[in-house]
């Protein structure tokens, strides 16, 4: 799973080809720290059809923020420089993290 900052962000996920994948994750969050697993998991089972990424949004608040990533935690999946669905909160579980990731592979 490849590690996004502010430095990265745009050339592997806006600018990315191939449709993209992205947790939004931030220190001390716990629902983020219990899904990392699974999505570690999600990355190992389809890493091949889909590229699987992560952005540590406390040190990068502002590009969160340009991606209207308001709380978390939020999975994201990108198609063509958009963000074409994503998942916040409570809604991310692991079904359906799961399910929208199917979608698209």
């Amino acid at each position: 799973m490849l590690d996004l900052d502010r430095n990265n962000f745009e050339e592997e996920v806006l600018k990315a080809e191939e449709t993209v994948f992205v947790d939004f994750y931030g220190d001390g969050c716990v629902p983020c720290e219990a899904l990392s697993p699974f999505v570690d998991e999600m990355d190992k089972k389809y890493g091949d059809k889909l590229k699987f990424t992560k952005l540590n949004t406390s040190k990068a608040r502002r590009l969160a923020i340009s991606q209207k990533v308001l709380g978390l935690p939020v999975m994201a999946i990108y198609k063509g420089g958009e963000k074409v669905e994503e998942l916040v909160k409570d809604d991310c579980t692991h079904e359906n993290i799961e399910n929208m990731i199917k979608k698209y592979i």
